[in-house]
């Protein structure tokens, strides 16, 4: 019996011509993926500003009032400030279900696998999860940002077999955090040093998680679960992890007079060195200017220099021999290792912070939304006949 055949008519030229007025380009570089009012990132010139505001300025304040400004588009006043502050305050619990959760976890997961877990199953507690008004989008927004660094401490608490410390309402959020991690309040020049590292990780423009929160929000989807792909996609090390893998490094390298060559037999191996580059600028990064300066005070501060030392050698060789920029991660690196911050830590703070970002972002779509949906470029086959499979070779 004879079979219909169908075929395509078109070929992989014709689909760019009718598609596409330029190829593709790998990783959406330089692509412009849509508009937004929050996150100003000029790579050539070095500036990154949240919402008009030079991030130079705002480590002047608190990461309160930044995660403010992302959210309500304005520094607060005072009274603002003091009604968000309570906020957040309130915020800082856990659902009691949720804490039973993570205490049932395995202890030798990623931290990363935990909090996006956590955070998920909050979600299910949350009496507005699925009310989409903007009102209640801003308070599961704040709940979420109070939330968040419970979850990082209690988690690293619960798989070293440490009791949970209960958050002081007089603490603000990066010193609350601290206290809540390493058991102690810890020195105002400490806490500030983490505070303005909090600011410089809020937002970044459409970066990898970013966008990811933006394509769930773009479907109406609940801004927990847009939050909760976005902790996935920073999850991976070519995202959020790499400041872990520069601690790593510096670890294995253990003195200063011994970085140069070590960096010379990992290059000659063709390793990655992690912390330098970025897709976007072409200059210093502008977050790296503020955390070197942390991390040569933490060494000063401990006595423990040797960590500064190697990372300013590697940093001139690189920038020598391959002519790239250190970057948020490489920096930021030592300044937590000698907070005392576990090195798996590091991607979960960033997700601490990053999340007012996320929630401004996925706020933002939800307002001038329409659902993302880009085109690929085909390169397949063309014109392939269908047979029966008795027929097929």
């Amino acid at each position: 019996m004879a079979t219909e055949e169908h075929s395509i008519t078109t070929s992989p030229t014709d689909v760019k011509k009718n598609g596409t007025s330029a190829p593709a380009k790998a990783g959406l570089e330089d692509v412009v993926a849509g508009v937004s009012e929050i996150c100003l990132l000029d790579g050539k010139r070095g500036i990154l500003a949240y919402r008009g505001y030079d991030i130079h300025d705002l480590v002047k304040g608190s990461f309160e009032e930044t995660a403010y400004l992302l959210l309500y588009g304005k520094l607060p006043n005072s009274s603002e400030l003091s009604a968000f502050n309570a906020k957040l305050v309130a915020s800082r619990k856990v659902p009691e279900q949720v804490l039973e959760r993570l205490k049932a976890m395995p202890r030798n997961i990623h931290p990363m696998a935990a909090l996006r877990t956590l955070l998920s199953e909050a979600g299910l507690y949350d009496s507005q999860a699925e009310d989409m008004s903007r009102e209640a989008n801003l308070e599961k927004a704040i709940r979420m940002i109070g939330m968040m660094p419970l979850l990082v401490a209690y988690y690293d608490a619960s798989r070293n077999g440490r009791p949970f410390v209960e958050p002081k309402d007089s603490l603000g959020h990066a010193a609350n955090f601290l206290y809540l991690l390493l058991g102690k309040e810890q020195d105002a020049a400490v806490v500030k040093m983490f505070d303005s590292a909090l600011i410089l990780h809020a937002d970044h423009e459409f970066n990898a998680s970013t966008f990811t929160a933006r394509c769930i929000a773009a479907t109406l989807s609940d801004i927990y679960s847009a939050v909760t792909g976005a902790i996935g996609a920073l999850k991976g090390p070519l995202h959020g992890g790499a400041n872990e893998q520069v601690m790593r490094m510096l670890l294995k390298i253990t003195e200063p007079t011994k970085a140069k060559e070590w960096i010379t037999d990992a290059l000659a191996r063709k390793e990655k060195i992690m912390g330098f580059g970025h897709r976007v600028y072409r200059t210093e990064d502008p977050r790296a200017t503020h955390l070197r300066k942390f991390s040569e005070e933490m060494g000063k501060r401990t006595g423990e220099m040797q960590w500064f030392q190697m990372s300013k050698t590697i940093e001139e060789f690189i920038l020598q021999e391959k002519k790239l920029y250190s970057n948020v991660d490489f920096y930021s690196a030592s300044t937590y290792y000698l907070m005392g911050i576990p090195l798996d830590l590091y991607t979960p703070i960033f997700a601490m912070s990053r999340v007012s970002g996320w929630a401004a972002h996925i706020l933002e779509q939800y307002a001038h939304n329409r659902i993302i949906r880009p085109m690929a470029e085909y390169t397949g086959p063309v014109d392939c006949k269908w047979r029966p499979v008795a027929d097929r070779a």
